[in-house]
């Protein structure tokens, strides 16, 4: 998922109780499918499953669709249906959904992923099954009410390894691994994936479908953009490798498909030469039009390679500064100090940060003196505040990590755990003022959030508009993603957020800012007609083609199904 992001976003903890959690609003399995899945299970549960010799299947292939596949790979005995097992699954990072499947499934391969769906779809009526990795999902992605949730990680913990091709520079990584594993494996070899997520403790099939944004993006394109193969278990219990050139529809489909046409147990990445340092960059502002002008010539340098190499946005509200302002993994006290008298002098609503980061390699003096050279260049074309710039350098893995070792303290003090009502946009460039003006000086004026605020720009001709990920659709070349990465840490706290969330939404509407959700949700078959818009067609084909039965990712909420049998002719309505 993307951002998962900034160390500011958690902070303390809250009172909030779990019986305040609504259950999940919309597709939830059918009652009777639930109910005959829980008796399978109680049964199934007292037979015997020692099938220890059983003919192994040709590497790469699953065994045929029949019966004894089934209990072959012993699938019954890697479910578990205990009630600390559903618990652990039935709630997620946003702790605001909260829906109780009726089993966890461990599976030791991905012959097992595709075995579980076929014992799906033997049933009557078919359970619906959710693909979970680390449970990153902000309202309910990731849950399969009366359903099984598929616990990825169970395949890490059976000893997948990752190959990396030094000569062809990609990586072999499955979809349970955890992209700081990803990290670490190919630094090996001296490379590194092009594009990163701001948190690293989550999963290549979970931020593969979704897109995987972050501060390279506007050089590299998303994380969807720099995959060569995927191998994918569709909804029909299928295993298929698919790439630009084989299988190209569930290839661009899977990318960005939200988990609707089966599960990620592959993805070859694209690689880079890894620098070892960074010097990271912030620059304040107190004026939106130079902050945003600024970040927008800096994604225009990709090509020359005089500019950053990573290029993010924050906004600090003024209240979040001038009251209580807590501490900062970035900025010294002094240094808050310095920030807080601008925004007071400025009466500026908010101060802007520019974000950026130059890699480089340490072997010498004369490289780090080139690297600074080359920045020092690089701040005199920017209008930012003269005198509020900060520089760290810092190893790269450090960089990259930054909020991996964040969360570690917050979840010491207990504060990491409480509910995360984010709301993640994509706004036209063209739009983008009026967004500010509207919500930072409108909306959110007065507030004191918990938690961060993202602003910044990506090229849209970095996206590939073959896969399923929605950007917004007007001509803009350019395009901005902002996240309101808020925590509710008080009593009280989750419904005012929801409720300005809600006014954002309504103001876009209002105003006809074309903008869509990144790691979107909708409580309406519409909604989901209009965040895919053009894309809608092709998505609900493809549905038909490879989870026809609507089994899979049924959190997501966009296709609602009956006992099972999936009517996608009428999801797809007059767009097709």
């Amino acid at each position: 998922h993307r951002h998962k992001n900034q160390s500011q976003m958690q902070l303390a903890n809250s009172s909030y109780t779990s019986a305040s959690i609504p259950a999940l609003p919309h597709n939830t399995m059918p009652a009777a499918a639930g109910a005959y899945l829980a008796s399978f299970l109680i049964v199934t549960s007292f037979l015997s499953t020692t099938t220890s010799h059983f003919h192994t299947a040709a590497a790469g292939a699953f065994p045929a669709h029949d019966d004894g596949d089934i209990f072959a790979l012993d699938i019954v005995s890697k479910l578990r249906t205990d009630h600390a097992s559903t618990t652990r699954a039935s709630s997620d990072f946003g702790h605001i959904v909260e829906a109780t499947p009726s089993g966890v499934f461990h599976p030791t391969s991905q012959a097992d992923i595709a075995a579980l769906i076929r014992l799906s779809l033997s049933q009557p009526r078919p359970f619906t099954v959710a693909p979970r990795g680390q449970g990153h999902s902000a309202r309910g992605q990731a849950l399969a009410p009366g359903g099984v949730v598929v616990d990825m990680r169970s395949l890490a913990d059976n000893g997948t390894i990752m190959s990396v091709s030094a000569k062809e520079r990609w990586v072999d990584a499955g979809g349970e691994q955890l992209w700081i594993d990803v990290l670490h494996a190919t630094l090996e070899h001296g490379l590194a994936p092009r594009v990163w997520t701001d948190y690293l403790r989550i999963t290549v099939g979970g931020t593969l479908s979704n897109g995987g944004i972050g501060g390279q993006a506007f050089r590299h394109g998303p994380q969807i953009s720099n995959v060569h193969e995927l191998d994918v278990v569709t909804g029909t219990g299928e295993m298929i490798t698919c790439s630009p050139d084989k299988n190209s529809d569930l290839f661009f489909a899977a990318l960005g498909g939200l988990g609707q046409f089966g599960v990620v147990t592959r993805a070859r990445i694209a690689l880079e030469p890894a620098p070892k340092r960074v010097l990271w960059v912030r620059l304040a502002y107190s004026d939106v039009k130079p902050f945003t002008s600024d970040q927008e010539l800096l994604i225009s340098k990709r090509a020359s390679g005089s500019g950053f190499d990573y290029i993010e946005g924050q906004v600090q509200l003024n209240r979040t500064l001038t009251e209580g302002r807590g501490s900062s993994s970035f900025f010294s006290a002094s240094e808050l100090d310095q920030l807080t008298t601008l925004a007071i002098a400025t009466r500026s609503s908010a101060i802007y940060y520019l974000e950026g980061a130059m890699y480089y390699n340490d072997n010498d003096t004369a490289s780090s003196s080139s690297v600074n050279q080359k920045l020092e260049a690089l701040l005199e074309e920017l209008s930012f505040v003269r005198g509020f710039s900060f520089v760290r350098d810092v190893p790269y893995v450090d960089f990259l990590d930054r909020v991996g070792r964040d969360e570690q303290k917050l979840r010491s003090a207990g504060v990491w755990d409480v509910p995360h009502p984010w709301l993640n946009l994509l706004l036209p460039r063209s739009r983008i003022l009026d967004f500010d003006a509207g919500v930072f000086k409108g909306v959110l004026r007065d507030t004191k959030p918990a938690g961060l605020i993202l602003m910044y720009p990506m090229s849209k001709d970095m996206w590939d508009d073959r896969t399923s990920a929605a950007t917004p659709e007007e001509d803009d070349d350019v395009f901005y993603a902002v996240g309101l990465l808020r925590s509710a840490v008080a009593a009280g706290d989750l419904g005012r957020l929801e409720r300005e969330n809600a006014a954002v939404l309504e103001f876009c509407r209002r105003e006809g800012i074309g903008c869509k959700q990144y790691l979107p949700h909708h409580a309406s078959p519409e909604g989901w007609r209009r965040h895919f818009g053009e894309k809608w067609s092709r998505f609900a084909a493809m549905k038909r083609r490879y989870d026809p039965r609507a089994i899979m990712a049924p959190g997501q909420g966009i296709f609602a199904s009956a006992a099972g049998a999936l009517d996608v002719a009428d999801e797809a309505g007059s767009d097709q």
